[in-house]
This record gives structure tokens, sequence and C-alpha cells, in this order.
């Protein structure tokens, strides 16, 4: 190996480090605060603008939210750091496996597949 190489080398290696050491510090991925009521009522408003929301579920966890508006389900779920949101008919999310206190939820999507919700019971009484 010749003593440019190694220069160069070193040269790339500390770059990167620096980088890591860079992106660590910085702490550029922060935890999000758990889902409010409000602020799953902002989103569902700003991904599905004109729809009218019968009723809201936000998860235990405050990671994921359900609205139905009419025959649709719409589903808020954490992904990343923010959240997907995708709509359903209602039947298949009255109809979803609910165990241990989780609801899943098949999106039928490749970004987002499954939504898991966190609820204590489902679906919520009085509803169908």
């Amino acid at each position: 190996m010749d003593k440019g190489f190694a220069i160069q080398f070193a040269g790339s290696f500390a770059a990167v480090a620096l980088l890591v050491a860079l992106a660590a510090w910085a702490k550029i991925a922060k935890p999000m605060s758990p889902l409010s009521e409000a602020r799953a009522r902002v989103l569902f408003a700003d991904e599905f603008p004109g729809k009218a929301l019968d009723g809201l579920w936000v998860t235990n966890d405050g990671r994921g939210a359900l609205a139905r508006s009419g025959a649709s389900a719409l589903v808020l779920c954490e992904v990343g750091d923010g959240y997907a949101a995708r709509h359903l008919p209602w039947a298949q999310a009255v109809a979803a496996s609910f165990r241990d206190g989780v609801l899943k939820l098949d999106l039928a999507d490749v970004s987002a597949p499954r939504a898991r919700l966190a609820f204590d019971s489902w679906p919520p009484a009085g509803v169908a």
C-alpha cells in the first residue's frame, strides 16, 4: 500500500467518523411525543380534507389513532419519525384481528403494510 492511498484512506475514515459523531451528538432522530386527540384531529384534517369524523379513538400508547368517517375507517399509525395516514372500509376495521389489546389492520400498502393499534377493547361499545 503506497503512502498516498494510506493518507486518503485515513482522511476518509476520519471524515466518516466525524459525521457519525455529529449525528449522534445532534440527536437528529428524536422521539415523538404521544399523540393527543387534538393533534390526531389536525392530522386527519390535513390528510383527509373535507371528511367529517363520526368518531375518533386514540391508542393507549399515543402511537396512532383510528377515526370513523361514514363507511370509511381513517388510520394514523406511527412510521419512523412521523405518521402514515391510510383509509379502509369501516367493516374491515371492525372485523380486524384484536388480541392482547392490539388491533391489527391490514392496510395492503407497500410503504405501511400493517397498522398495530393498542386499545383496551375493540370494537368500541355502541359502534358497529
